[in-house]
């Protein structure tokens, strides 16, 4: 980092790369078995007459229809290893009453979890080399005590996170910095976390970065181990070359990070509200493009996003044309690579 380099106070849209609209990326391309479960999972949920179980008004919302996206039901028949349709219909049920219940859509407000925000313990900001999107922890700016709110505050993040994921990307980077002393969250509430990422949030983890691990972390970390997915597991590195190793490139990575090169300061009032309106654009975008797009159960988010993105393009001014979306899944025989699809659960119970 150069002397002159300017200070960053704001988190940035998703980098601006080349796509296709009609050629689907790999997650999108199935077996004919993975079709098959894809499509009964589909036709399941969308049924004129489904409603969810065991609850007082089973009629899906406009938002839970928009969370059900195509690649929604990938992810979690990803999480059941393809083992049956049924398997995956019982764990989203389980997930769309969860976020009922914990209160995705209503509770969990950006007013609710500013108080966790203050401090900058937790900030959204850049993008890996895989463009995800990097959400960096510093346990030693808790502000805090101990309560829901601060796992409200973890799960208002991730659903910005997939709000701040360009086209074809589905999973996050989570970077975590011990390079000062910070109280450990209790184990109860650190399992709390990890089960509701394992449990609502699969194939979200793309890869888990932790620097300047202290003795004491380190032993935490190995007594939460027996607790993570093993699937998740490899996604954990410890002091990793970031920029050596080509995972972030220099000016997307916070200085503070080894070889990292970009000047973010945390001034929550220079950073809170641009955030929120930046996420609260993108999402309302990816809505307006969802409702031309049928408004229903299975629309995939490849288009969706493809078609938000061109039409802004078009908007400003910029080259590009309203996207041509609406392809079919195809059925595309390729062998599936079981470390790639398991994107799921986050290994980090200091999400705190």
């Amino acid at each position: 980092m150069t002397a002159d380099t300017e200070k960053i106070y704001e988190a940035s849209p998703p980098p601006d790369i080349p796509f296709d609209p009609a050629a689907l990326p790999s997650n999108l391309q199935l077996t004919d078995v993975q079709q098959k479960l894809f499509d009964d999972v589909l036709k399941y949920f969308d049924k004129e007459d489904y409603v969810l179980p065991d609850v007082e008004n089973g009629t899906l919302t406009e938002e839970e229809k928009f969370w059900l996206s195509a690649e929604c039901l990938l992810r979690f028949l990803r999480a059941v290893k393809w083992a049956s349709a049924q398997a995956a219909i019982k764990r989203l049920e389980g997930t769309l009453k969860w976020r009922r219940e914990f209160g995705v859509y209503d509770v969990i407000t950006a007013s609710h979890v500013e108080p966790e925000a203050l401090t900058g313990k937790m900030v959204l900001w850049g993008y890996d080399t895989d463009n995800r999107p990097a959400l960096y922890l510093r346990p030693s700016r808790q502000n805090t005590e101990e309560s829901i709110r601060q796992v409200h505050f973890v799960v208002w993040a991730l659903e910005r996170l997939t709000e701040l994921m360009g086209p074809g990307v589905e999973t996050l980077a989570l970077m975590v910095n011990f390079a000062d002393r910070a109280k450990n969250p209790s184990l109860t509430q650190s399992r709390l976390v990890l089960n509701i990422l394992q449990t609502h949030y699969p194939e979200r983890l793309g890869r888990a970065l932790v620097t300047n691990v202290p003795f004491l972390v380190n032993a935490f970390f190995k007594f939460i181990t027996p607790f993570i997915d093993p699937l998740t597991r490899p996604k954990l590195r410890f002091n990793p070359d970031c920029t050596g190793e080509g995972l972030f490139a220099p000016g997307q990575l916070l200085a503070e990070w080894e070889g990292g090169q970009a000047d973010f300061e945390y001034v929550h009032e220079r950073y809170w509200e641009p955030l929120v309106r930046l996420c609260a654009e993108r999402r309302e975008k990816m809505w307006v493009a969802w409702r031309e797009l049928g408004a229903k159960v299975g629309v995939r988010e490849w288009d969706v996003k493809c078609k938000a993105e061109l039409e802004a393009k078009a908007k400003e001014g910029e080259e590009g044309t309203k996207a041509t979306v609406g392809t079919p899944i195809t059925d595309v025989a390729a062998e599936e690579n079981e470390a790639e699809t398991q994107n799921g659960e986050a290994a980090a119970a200091v999400a705190l």
